[in-house]
């Protein structure tokens, strides 16, 4: 039979919002809780999904003898303390990607991860999205030989970076969005370890705004085994790009094939002279989008459909069913972090970064 769920979110936002709607229709969640710094938007939400308890205070829901299970979606750099809140009681976790924004904090929870056998999963929906899901069966199954090289690229406007600099100025553009292809790569290149990154930047829209993180990124990791890859970004579109989260592409070289994955979603294009709302940004519309390239999902007849609600529902079947996830462990989510921020630093120093990085307190986020 399945295991009852008793379920915390704390951070009722966009992402803890869709998360609570999901989990409100999976049959095995019997109870929810809803928290967020300002109460009126935790009672909101838990009006919305029919939440039997809401609250300003994390702490009291975590607490709460009903529940069994946390999603932690508050902003970037409040994670660590409801995670180990929730850790301290033994609960399972699951908190939106990066598992922190430095590593001495990242290293925390996993001591306390390790102490405490906790079951915690970081949310990089990349993984749940069909095409990548579909792409890691072939590379399990030989069908591209041993995977040896690499490249991603990401695209966005500058109105998203603008609203994620403003949300926390600690989650750059690297930290906060190539960190899902950053994780795909190394989902992708399993059992091997980043050694070496090296990154150049270019500033000049985000800075004239007050941000001093580049537009345009460009980083090349190797791996221990002599892999490579090239990771790209630029997160200084117009603001009215028809993109509405990710225009990506990325490509996989292997010793028996390749595999060529465009993810731009410029052949699936609408222009409504009513106007499209932005996935993410409130008050923000644009004319012509690129359909199905907004990040979460997307809405058909009454259902979200996309990553977010794949990766959802998969960890909620994890924890009622024991069926198997590929959510990010901690251990994974702490790689991924330690290259982003050496990317950061790379750029800025314009120098190599070896890995493993010994100082943990001196690779910290801008």
């Amino acid at each position: 039979m399945a295991k009852e769920i008793g379920l915390a979110i704390v951070g009722s936002g966009r992402i803890g919002t869709l998360r609570a709607k999901l989990a409100a229709g999976h049959p095995a969640v019997g109870f929810i809780a809803v928290s967020d710094a300002d109460p009126a938007k935790a009672k909101q939400l838990a009006e919305a999904v029919g939440a039997k308890v809401h609250s300003g205070d994390n702490d009291a829901i975590i607490a709460r003898p009903e529940v069994n299970a946390v999603i932690v979606s508050t902003s970037e750099g409040e994670h660590v303390k409801p995670i180990l809140a929730a850790i301290e009681r033994g609960l399972p976790v699951l908190v939106e990607k990066p598992i922190a924004l430095s590593l001495g904090d990242a290293d925390q929870v996993l001591r306390a991860i390790e102490k405490r056998g906790a079951d915690v999963r970081v949310a990089y929906s990349r993984r749940y999205k069909e095409r990548y899901l579909i792409a890691k069966e072939q590379i399990l199954q030989g069908r591209i030989g041993t995977v040896t090289g690499g490249a991603a690229r990401l695209y966005n406007s500058r109105s998203q970076a603008f609203a994620i600099l403003k949300r926390d100025p600690h989650a750059t553009p690297v930290v906060d969005a190539l960190t899902y292809y950053v994780d795909l790569m190394n989902w992708f290149f399993e059992g091997r370890r980043i050694v070496e990154v090296y990154a150049r930047g270019q500033t000049g829209v985000l800075k004239a705004a007050g941000h001093d993180v580049p537009d345009v990124g460009f980083a090349v990791f190797t791996y221990d085994d002599g892999s490579v890859v090239n990771l790209g970004l630029c997160y200084s579109l117009p603001e009215k790009y028809p993109a509405l989260g990710h225009a990506a592409r990325v490509e996989l070289l292997g010793t028996e094939g390749v595999m060529l994955l465009d993810d731009d979603h410029t052949d699936q294009i609408m222009y409504s002279e009513k106007g499209v709302p932005h996935v993410y940004l409130p008050d923000h519309t644009v004319n012509m989008v690129f359909l199905q390239s907004g990040t979460p999902g997307d809405w058909a007849l009454g259902e979200l459909w996309g990553p977010i609600p794949n990766e959802t529902r998969a960890w909620l079947d994890h924890l009622a069913l024991g069926k198997p996830c590929v959510l990010a462990t901690p251990q994974e989510a702490r790689a991924t972090l330690e290259a982003t921020l050496a990317i950061e630093y790379s750029m800025a120093t314009g120098g190599a970064v070896t890995l493993p990085i010994k100082d943990k307190n001196f690779f910290v986020a801008r």
